[in-house]
């Protein structure tokens, strides 16, 4: 049965507030046992946080705008404050265990969701701004509003809709099983910080497939934040068929990575004009294990000076300590296969202890560096971490460091003249044990 959000009293004509009208539909529609709650083509709704519920489809038909509301305190579902202005920017230090203040489209405790249809969510970047530079947007405060706040959901999905102008992470999945995303787009402002795309966090069993995504931070992040160490870890994943533009870092594990990462594939994408391709960041207690990366396409390039974690790698794996009490996990039997990158920077591997980042494959990966902007570069970006922000200076196409058991097999290095790199040294080693370039 459908519940028209107009039947309950919804203007939909931009300016007036419809997030009671809203919320009596959902209400309405989980208290018959189900159905779909409609927001109707050609209007724009503007709503503060609503609860999604069991068993309902909350549907945007197309040309329908779900606008966030304009007011800050209309997002503080269970009261409370804003946070105070950070002290310094989300770049240099954004320790966050994963619960928010500030809600849009909130889920808790349910089963049977779904968030479906052709319309447009729009997340009201806008009322967040804080400081702003030609290159970035900082926000007023840390954290802000994510636009889809799910968790402990099982049976979620996700078709359809486009997502956009998010202040936050965009879909925050916690402890959410057998999930399903399909065919979404992700349009958030390329300046604005911490916009993440789709972030798992603590999440089993999950597709995300044919997704368009476009943001000023990871694309498809999977996360195990310390606030929800009860749902167990990130597995079972798989992500494909994905068109990615990060001003950080395209797919990402990490930072967050309290509890471990493991049997997921990433394959069929393309990545372009992002800052990362692929980063695995461990900064805590997990292990990233079991993991294939295969058949992408990857273009980095740098965005900026000094903003954002990255600097131009196509394929960046670090374990670090995130302060200096941190025990960091470990990064193992990981593999990349048939993978063509073209890149301002060249690919990382750099753990600060012997034995954390071991049994990792290249096969058949293709590295072009080229200069595409004047930025300098060959230095490695090691943010967030208790130690140097970053590498000394290395012009190379592979820098590793305390890293074992690493095969490059069938792969092919070239440079294009700009970068000045040595042709018979691709390689960089500092404490590696058993570290081969094969053929055949």
């Amino acid at each position: 049965m459908d519940y028209s959000v107009l039947d309950f009293g919804a203007l939909g004509n931009g300016t007036d507030s419809d997030t009671a009208a809203i919320q009596a539909a959902i209400d309405a529609c989980a208290s018959a046992g189900g159905g779909r709650v409609v927001l109707p083509g050609g209007r724009t709704f503007r709503s503060g946080a609503l609860v999604l519920r069991s068993h309902v489809e909350f549907h945007l038909e197309m040309g329908a705008v779900l606008k966030g509301s304009s007011h800050l305190t209309d997002y503080l579902l269970f009261g409370g404050n804003a946070p105070e202005k950070m002290a310094v920017p989300s770049y240099e230090n954004c320790t966050y265990a994963g619960k928010p203040t500030h809600y849009f489209l909130y889920a808790r405790d349910c089963e049977d969701l779904a968030i479906t249809g052709l319309g447009r969510i729009d997340g009201s970047e806008e009322i967040f701004y804080g400081e702003a530079t030609r290159w970035h947007i900082e926000g007023s405060f840390y954290p802000r509003a994510p636009l889809l706040f799910l968790e402990n959901v099982s049976r979620l999905t996700i078709r359809e809709v486009t997502l956009s102008a998010s202040a936050f992470w965009t879909v925050h999945m916690v402890g959410c099983r057998d999930v399903l995303i399909d065919g979404i787009r992700i349009l958030n402002n390329l300046r604005m910080a911490n916009c993440d795309g789709i972030d798992p966090d603590h999440c089993q069993n999950v597709r995300i497939a044919n997704c368009h995504i476009e943001c000023a931070d990871d694309c498809i992040v999977f996360k195990n934040t310390a606030h929800a160490m009860q749902y167990g870890p990130c597995e079972n994943i798989t992500v494909t068929n994905c068109t990615l533009t990060s001003t950080s870092a395209a797919i990402k594990f990490g930072s967050e990575s309290e509890d471990s990462f493991r049997n997921i594939i990433v394959e069929n994408c393309v990545i372009s004009r992002s800052n990362r391709g692929i980063s695995l960041q461990l900064r805590d207690r997990g292990h990233v294990e079991n993991v294939i990366f295969q058949n992408l396409t990857i273009e980095t390039r740098l965005f900026h000076p000094d903003v954002f974690w990255g600097n131009g790698e196509p394929i960046a794996i670090t374990v670090l300590r995130r302060g200096e009490e941190t025990e960091p996990g470990a990064v193992r039997d990981i593999r990349f296969g048939n993978i063509f990158c073209t890149a301002e920077n060249g690919i990382l591997l750099y753990a600060e202890e012997p034995g954390g980042i071991s049994g990792v494959t290249f096969d058949g990966v293709s590295l072009r560096l080229r200069r595409a902007t004047d930025y300098e570069t060959g230095l490695h970006d090691l943010r967030p971490c208790a130690g140097p922000a970053c590498t000394e200076k290395k012009s190379c196409w592979v820098y590793a460091k305390n890293a074992s058991r690493t095969v490059f097999r069938n792969c092919a290095f070239h440079e294009d003249g700009t970068m000045g790199l040595p042709q018979d040294a691709p390689c960089c080693c500092e404490d590696c044990l058993d570290f081969r370039l094969e053929e055949g």
